[in-house]
């Protein structure tokens, strides 16, 4: 509503005296809610913030769920990871094996004994002709050589593959029988593996104890010729042997290879006939009941399977 020309002023209600008093401490209390409402503002604000609104120094040290700075995590840098004991450990791929392969031979072969016409088969093994497998031997508390030389080739695969080498078993008790020694030559030579180890554990007399590598001999017969592998199959069972015995704590055989804990031979297949750098290891005698003891035990074939991976490993890194 408007008021028009001056015959017309309306009456001045009166103020009373209540009403002049809240005027008065409103007009003290606007000047202090906006110097309030300024000062608020130029410190940041809530803490809850707005979407563009910052946090402040609080936000820069608030950890992270994987631990960043202030946190107690690990590195975060790319491809670095928390070890257990809290140091960083190397990024992925630093010292990779990735493009190299190793072909595992578990020896023998847990249904053997139910294939003995076919095991007992002659191939050609260069030098001359022998049976095609055998069932192996076994603790006097039966345990089969077949069993142990499996579950050693399934740890050791594991440690292997965590390396990043591309890894083939010669047989994984997926067949009836076998395969035969010439067989588990042509497996690693069409894998072009740059190590092949064949496991196995001895069946030798009571008192017979420790571990030997056996190394191919230089032979050229028939289809056999190891010329090429003598030496490089040398360094890989020198450094097997080394290796397995320091973390198994295991002694070189007291019967065979004169404590060096190798052996030369030149009657096996699985090495005349092999192209690439092989040998075998027996990690101990089953019929001992010391060695036996460590043979069926889980923990010691762990070590086992550690002991061969080293040895592997320092061969394909020179």
């Amino acid at each position: 509503m408007s008021y028009a020309g001056p015959e017309f002023d309306p009456p001045h209600p009166r103020r009373s005296p209540l009403r002049r008093t809240l005027v008065v401490a409103l007009a003290a209390l606007v000047p202090g809610a906006l110097l309030g409402w300024v000062a608020y503002e130029a410190l940041g604000g809530s803490g809850d913030g707005g979407p563009d609104r910052g946090t402040g120094a609080a936000s820069s040290s608030q950890a992270s769920p994987s631990g960043g700075p202030g946190g107690t995590g690990g590195d975060e840098r790319p491809g670095a990871s928390a070890s257990p004991s809290g140091t960083a450990s190397a990024p992925a791929g630093a010292g990779s094996l990735k493009g190299r392969v190793v072909v595992i031979d578990p020896g023998h072969n847990p249904a053997n004994a139910e294939h003995t016409a076919e095991i007992n088969r002659k191939v050609d093994i260069g030098t001359n002709r022998k049976e095609c497998d055998t069932t192996g031997t076994s603790t006097n508390s039966g345990y089969s050589e077949a069993a142990f030389t499996l579950d050693v080739a399934h740890r050791l695969r594991t440690l292997l593959e965590r390396q990043g080498a591309t890894v083939k078993l010669t047989q994984d008790g997926d067949r009836p029988y076998g395969p035969c020694v010439d067989e588990r030559a042509r497996i690693g030579n069409a894998a072009h593996a740059d190590a092949v180890v064949s496991i196995h554990a001895d069946g030798s007399g009571t008192g017979n104890r420790g571990y030997h590598v056996i190394l191919p001999g230089a032979v050229r017969a028939g289809a056999a010729d190891t010329g090429a592998i003598v030496g490089p199959s040398r360094d890989l069972g020198k450094l097997i042997a080394d290796d397995f015995g320091r973390v198994t704590g295991s002694a070189p055989s007291n019967y065979i290879g004169d404590g060096s804990g190798l052996v030369t031979r030149k009657d096996l297949g699985g090495l005349n006939l092999s192209t690439v750098p092989k040998v075998f290891i027996e990690c101990g005698n089953m019929r001992d009941s010391k060695d036996a003891a460590l043979l069926t035990s889980g923990a010691w074939r762990q070590k086992a399977a550690q002991g061969i991976s080293e040895g592997i490993v320092s061969f394909l890194r020179g």
